[in-house]
């Protein structure tokens, strides 16, 4: 960040599962602006890149750096390559998180957070952000734990109402034990459903160290969820992300009556709009997102009152970024080409939320190939923890096979049209399963309806671009290269 600059003006979004990886969000971050890695699935990947060896080894490098070495070791044994894989799945399974986290999948968590925030700021003095989703809560307490003690700058969520995170941030950056309550369905009870985490009990024996409590942007579609954040006994988000339907991944349902187009699309309208002047009467500093991927967008959105914008699709498609390099470069041929299609899928996610998808030929992005997969659910990031008859937890995706589905409560209605976003987000990032029956995860892919404007950061007779050449663009050439 330049001297005469309090906050960035461009923020790199945080995309999918890795999209935003830690090379793509150092490289903003050295040119002045916040470079945000997602957090998302991110134990489950940092395992794959184990067990596939670590090429390049800057995992194994940013692990040794883990202020606690007995869990980094355990971590590292556990997924080295494994030469007797055969006859097996290519990866052998990583624990799906639940409430009660066991040990493995706790330090496995922790590292990796730690991991690629502690890549993402190697070398530089930028700043570095961490995106998560509200919905995914489970994995959330030890998610945030990580980064901080890779010194994490910012931290940013969306996709739901994240209102305790600005206490649960304050707690962690002292190394208090914390508690966050999770929504369980079908559960009457008065009780709360705690998940815990506690610093010291996770540090053993070892000094827990000095932490910084970083800023929190909150991910908001609207001004009435921007004042009640704001409002919050549990502490005012530092700031707001104003997220426009256009955006890529999970966008906010439309609200009142949800309509349909003739392509099977939610229709947005007047209400869906935000209003600006509201959330810049709270006083707060905001980015807009979705939409602002040009030089004259990012003027626009500053003289709004905001302090920049919010940038996803740009990034998601430069070479720096976690997309596996043959699926990126096809999917820009068909940009180039004038073919590339987004859908605003209002089935597709298990999490109720509308999603986009690209429409490229071998992903699930097209239906028929995706109604031709097999249902598995053995990453469970996005299942739903439900109260059974018994009183006890079990958990539940609508994109699980639909009689297990059934079976545990849910909607026979609710598995219609329904992805499995876990395994096909990894598979974009070419860590998909391959299946002892010779079968392979296929990728799911999401970007904003700005897809077809990427052409615009192409340097001349070139078929690719940078995430410099994002820079250059959206910032009238005006780049702060920082050492």
């Amino acid at each position: 960040m330049s001297n005469n600059q309090k906050y960035p003006e461009i923020i790199q979004g945080g995309m999918g599962v890795g999209v935003s990886s830690w090379q793509l969000a150092r490289t903003v971050a050295m040119h002045g602006q916040l470079g945000v890695v997602s957090g998302t699935a991110v134990a489950l990947t940092l395992a794959r890149k184990l067990m596939d060896g670590d090429p390049d080894g800057h995992v194994n490098w940013a692990i040794s750096a883990f202020p606690f070495p007995e869990i980094a070791e355990r971590v590292r044994a556990k997924y080295a390559p494994n030469p007797n894989q055969e006859g097996k799945d290519k990866y052998k399974q990583v624990p799906m998180p639940t409430i009660e986290y066991g040990r493995d999948l706790l330090e496995l968590t922790v590292l990796a957070n730690f991991v690629e925030v502690y890549l993402a700021k190697a070398g530089h003095y930028g700043i570095i952000g961490l995106n998560l989703l509200e919905k995914v809560q489970v994995p959330t307490l030890p998610s945030l734990y990580g980064a901080l003690l890779a010194d994490v700058d910012y931290i940013l969520m969306g996709a739901g109402i994240p209102i305790r995170i600005p206490k649960a941030l304050d707690e962690l950056s002292q190394n208090l034990d914390i508690s966050l309550p999770i929504k369980i369905a079908e559960d009457d009870s008065k009780e709360p459903t705690l998940a815990h985490f506690s610093p010291k009990e996770f540090a053993g024996d070892h000094e827990l160290p000095k932490l910084k409590r970083p800023k929190f942007l909150a991910i908001v579609s609207s001004a009435t969820l921007a004042t009640h954040l704001s409002r919050s006994t549990f502490g005012s988000p530092d700031g707001f992300v104003l997220e426009a339907p256009v955006a890529g991944g999970h966008n906010a349902s439309p609200r009142g009556k949800v309509q349909l187009s003739e392509t099977g699309e939610p229709i947005y309208g007047e209400r869906d709009i935000i209003d600006v002047p509201a959330i810049k009467a709270l006083g707060l500093p905001f980015w807009m997102a979705g939409g602002y991927g040009s030089y004259e967008q990012v003027q626009m959105a500053k003289q709004m009152g905001a302090e920049g914008v919010q940038v996803g699709t740009a990034f998601a498609f430069c070479e720096e970024s976690g997309m596996e390099k043959s699926l990126k470069h096809k999917i820009l041929d068909a940009v180039r080409k004038g073919v590339a299609k987004v859908r605003t899928d209002p089935r597709a996610s298990p999490t109720g939320f509308p999603f986009k998808v690209v429409e490229v030929e071998g992903t699930m992005g097209i239906p028929e190939v995706a109604e031709k997969r097999q249902r598995i659910c053995d990453l469970g990031y996005l299942r739903e923890p439900y109260k059974k008859d018994n009183g006890k937890i079990g958990y539940r995706c609508p994109a699980e096979p639909v009689k297990d589905y059934v079976a545990k409560g849910g909607k026979l209605e609710d598995t219609e049209g329904r992805r499995c976003l876990c395994n096909g987000l990894v598979s974009t990032l070419g860590f998909g399963q391959e299946r002892r029956d010779g079968s392979k995860e296929l990728p799911i892919v999401t970007s904003g309806d700005d897809l077809k404007y990427v052409v615009r950061f192409f340097p001349k007779g070139e078929s690719v671009y940078h995430a410099i050449d994002v820079l250059r663009v959206l910032l009238g050439g005006k780049l702060t290269p920082l050492s």
